[in-house]
């Protein structure tokens, strides 16, 4: 089965562990429902969180979700002077019978900014 990446963002509204796991929690399930995937159809997911996130990791709302035997890891994006606050991204490893060109990359709210070529 070939391997396919699928691209993501939200941004948050403040910092709180509560609350970004309501958002994150809500980007992967939008990536998953978006692109008939289910969590065995994960090989891994990147997340990066810019440097103002400090409440919690963003892997943890995957965990909650029950996503539990996928690799996960968490990094910080480039603190680049006038990017979008409070944005967590995902890049997430997927094995599908889908197209590139059919993978739906889901960008939620405010962070639809970040690529409108792609968002959907």
């Amino acid at each position: 089965m070939p391997v396919r990446a699928v691209r993501g963002a939200v941004q948050l509204e403040r910092d709180e562990a509560g609350h970004m796991d309501e958002r994150v929690g809500a980007l992967l399930t939008a990536i998953l429902e978006r692109n008939g995937l289910t969590t065995d159809d994960l090989i891994s997911i990147w997340f990066t969180a810019t440097p103002d996130l400090h409440s919690d990791f963003p892997a943890a709302a995957a965990r909650k979700l029950g996503i539990v035997d996928v690799p996960l890891i968490c990094a910080q994006e480039l603190d680049v002077e006038g990017a979008m606050p409070r944005v967590v991204r995902i890049l997430a490893h997927i094995e599908s019978d889908r197209s590139r060109a059919d993978i739906v990359h889901v960008y939620l709210g405010a962070a639809a900014a970040l690529r409108k070529d792609i968002a959907q």
